[in-house]
């Protein structure tokens, strides 16, 4: 069945802000007299504070965990928003899939604000007629919320005839959860096996080579 409609991540997968994130949260966490090292935290990029703070603090508390995410989020905003670029292609992806009639959707565990700003850092208003973010769930991701609610938004699109682009498994897993097939893109520095695991349908390197691969991918097919 041809696919209608593309739910695409951003942080990791259309913009390079993994590593910048794991920075801010471990400022964050220091900040609150806990340590993690880098990779630790990687491993949890992709979820937002409410899936975040649990799987490393467990025992924190509601408030706490809101506490680390306001100050995650004024430091990334602060200190690190300005230096997140585009990875190469990430437009033109966009682009290519809006030009072949593909309804094209941003969904992520980031802000509002962030997302805004990255419509912006991708010149994609005018190619992407759906967004979700954090604000507008309950749950991020790996919980299917943030994917549900942008096919709900895309109205008349079945979960077989969409597909999601991300990077991370918590991507790959929510898209599961709706139904959804997902398409993993390495950029996020995730491994194949990890991927995999949560059921990534096809692997690439980054944006710039799903595009170049487009029509015998599983999004034009």
């Amino acid at each position: 069945m041809p696919i209608k409609a593309i739910l695409f991540d951003i942080d990791g997968t259309l913009v390079d802000s993994n590593d910048l994130h794991v920075l801010a949260w471990q400022e964050a966490f220091t900040a609150a007299g806990v340590e993690f090292d880098r990779q630790t935290i990687h491993d949890q990029i992709g979820k937002g504070t409410d899936m975040l703070v649990p799987a490393l603090l467990p025992d924190a508390d509601q408030a706490t965990q809101v506490a680390l995410g306001q100050v995650h989020g004024e430091i990334f905003k602060s200190t690190y928003l300005h230096r997140v670029r585009p990875f190469a292609g990430a437009h033109d992806l966009l682009a290519h899939a809006h030009g072949r009639g593909q309804r094209v959707a941003l969904a992520s565990s980031a802000s509002k604000a962030e997302l805004d700003h990255y419509l912006d850092l991708l010149d994609a208003r005018d190619l992407v007629e759906v967004t979700t973010s954090s604000d507008d769930v309950e749950r991020t991701k790996p919980a299917h919320d943030i994917f549900a609610t942008a096919l709900r938004k895309l109205a008349d699109v079945g979960p077989s005839e969409a597909m999601v682009v991300g990077d991370t498994p918590y991507d790959v897993e929510a898209a599961a959860a709706c139904g959804i097939a997902a398409i993993a893109l390495r950029s996020g520095g995730f491994a194949d096996d990890v991927l995999r695991r949560a059921g990534a349908v096809a692997i690439y390197d980054h944006a710039a080579a799903l595009l170049a691969d487009y029509a015998a991918s599983p999004l034009g097919r």
